[in-house]
């Protein structure tokens, strides 16, 4: 920690009647049965433990009075990350900051959510799902089952009865670098294709309809650079191809994505596909083709990790679903699809996707919207309740 110089912050408020108290700083103390005076020993102690200069215990006390009257709306760097390390928040949390703050952890630290998205058919969907739970928190009907990969990887099997199976493995990295997370995507993505094909070919006894594919979204808990590098790495993330190149090699060379990265977190790297979603102060959210980026600065006030979860789980799905009806078309024959999954469905599924609920936040719907736009989802609902009415003769 760069401790820098603990002396008196300058931002301090105005008259008497502009001073608002800080009820959060003096609740989480009350919240222990300290005084002021305890509170400036922990923290003197806290400084020592970790060998950083304290301003002392008397220094401490003071600085505790002015933040907590309201004297002193925002502390200066040093009392900033003196506070948010102690009690475990952020400046967001404590002082209202809404200017993003990188405390940097020393190591990037990732959630990768993969999907591997499958169309299976009504009767071999409903046959898949016995014995099944049904998942809760979902946008849309499903059931689910716990599963565990050859290679340990953590796995959840979703089935939705119009039949598509999402397979959805979670995996935690620390990666030393962007093109680390490029390369070891584009490696793992064929591995897991194969497997999912070949394992519910056999749970089916027939060859899939669409191949499968795979669509990941990333959660960041933790950036090692400042806000302009982070901002730049994590628009990489959302389209890691930009780091690597296609060659005659299947293995991409880790070495060169590295050097490519280099450059463009130098430079600064934007796409014109990636959708923000995130917002200042909270969070910061990329959405592409690709696929999904989120960092919660504020993770109290930002999205949860399950809402992107689900998120994706009900879009990819759908796309799934669209993709079959799609794939049929252009081989010149008609979907074969029951009246109860057909237009009328798909129209249904097109309003719960794409279409604002009354208690939606706005940071949900700026994630909903961001996913669905980049995905191109919204184009497939529309053919697909257009081929759909036209095979089954609907036009009401």
């Amino acid at each position: 920690m760069d401790t820098g110089t603990s002396g008196m912050d300058t931002r301090t408020s105005g008259s008497a009647a502009e001073r608002t108290p800080n009820l959060v700083l003096q609740e989480l103390r009350k919240s222990r049965k300290w005084g002021r005076p305890r509170l400036a020993k922990e923290l003197h102690l806290y400084c020592l433990g970790r060998q950083w200069p304290s301003p002392g215990e008397e220094n401490l006390r003071k600085q505790i009075y002015r933040l907590e009257t309201g004297h002193v709306r925002s502390p200066d760097e040093f009392y900033s990350r003196l506070y948010c390390q102690f009690f475990e928040r952020t400046p967001h949390d404590l002082f209202g900051e809404t200017r993003q703050t990188y405390e940097g952890s020393g190591e990037l630290g990732i959630t990768s959510h993969k999907f591997v998205p499958v169309y299976i058919g009504e009767d071999a969907a409903t046959a898949l799902a016995e014995g099944m739970e049904s998942a809760s928190g979902q946008w849309t009907e499903c059931h689910t089952k716990p599963l565990e990969l050859p290679d340990g990887t953590s796995c959840t099997k979703y089935v939705w009865p119009f039949g598509v199976v999402v397979y959805h493995l979670a995996e935690s990295l620390t990666p030393e670098s962007i093109a680390e997370v490029a390369v070891w995507r584009s490696l793992s993505y064929p591995g897991h294709i194969d497997w999912a094909t070949r394992r519910l070919e056999e749970r089916i006894g027939a060859q899939l309809a669409v191949e499968p594919y795979v669509l990941s979204a990333y959660w960041v808990h933790a950036v090692p650079w400042d806000e302009a590098r982070t901002d730049t790495a994590l628009r990489l993330l959302c389209i890691p191809r930009a780091l690597t190149e296609r060659a005659e090699s299947d293995i991409p060379s880790r070495a060169h994505a590295e050097l490519v990265e280099q450059s463009l977190v130098r430079e600064g790297f934007d796409h014109p596909e990636i959708t923000e979603f995130g917002m200042r102060g909270i969070s910061l959210g990329f959405a592409s083709w690709s696929g999904v980026v989120y960092h919660p600065t504020a993770p109290t006030r930002a999205l949860t990790e399950q809402e992107l979860v689900s998120c994706e789980l009900s879009v990819q799905a759908a796309w799934s679903y669209c993709n079959y009806i799609r794939s049929e078309v252009e081989r010149g024959s008609d979907p074969q699809v029951s009246e109860k999954y057909g237009w009328r469905f798909v129209r249904g599924l097109r309003s719960r996707l794409t279409t604002e609920r009354p208690q939606e936040t706005s940071q949900h719907r700026s994630m909903r919207e961001a996913v669905i736009e980049t995905s191109g989802l919204s184009r497939h609902l529309d053919q697909a309740v257009e081929t759909l009415r036209e095979v089954q003769g609907g036009r009401t």
